[in-house]
């Protein structure tokens, strides 16, 4: 398990693909339009610039977030977990809630 943002960014950046769900991009864009965060562009575009993947939620993917114990109530990290868990893969995260659920984390 690596941790640190230098070790994170190195293990993205090693990374033959990256995943950025929709539920990401749902989540920003409601921050922004609470005023909570600021980007600079459109995720899409920041998405696509960065080479990363985009994401998709499909029907397993909500049921999968539905039917995970309740150690995270934030539905959009109930979300990136049942995604990393149905898909096998690798979240980059420094929320220690996630730790619970059996998915393979990099912290920041």
């Amino acid at each position: 398990m690596l941790h640190g943002k230098a070790e994170a960014r190195d293990a993205i950046a090693r990374a033959d693909l990256v995943y950025v769900s929709a539920a990401s991009a749902w989540e920003a864009a409601l921050k922004v339009a609470l005023g909570k965060l600021r980007i600079p562009g459109p995720f899409e575009e920041a998405v696509a610039d960065s080479h990363f993947t985009k994401l998709l939620i499909d029907f397993d993917h909500a049921a999968a977030a539905a039917g995970l114990p309740a150690h995270h109530t934030d539905p959009f990290d109930r979300m990136l977990i049942a995604q990393a868990r149905l898909e096998g893969l690798t979240m980059v995260t420094h929320d220690r809630n996630f730790e619970p659920y059996d998915v393979t984390l990099i912290w920041t």
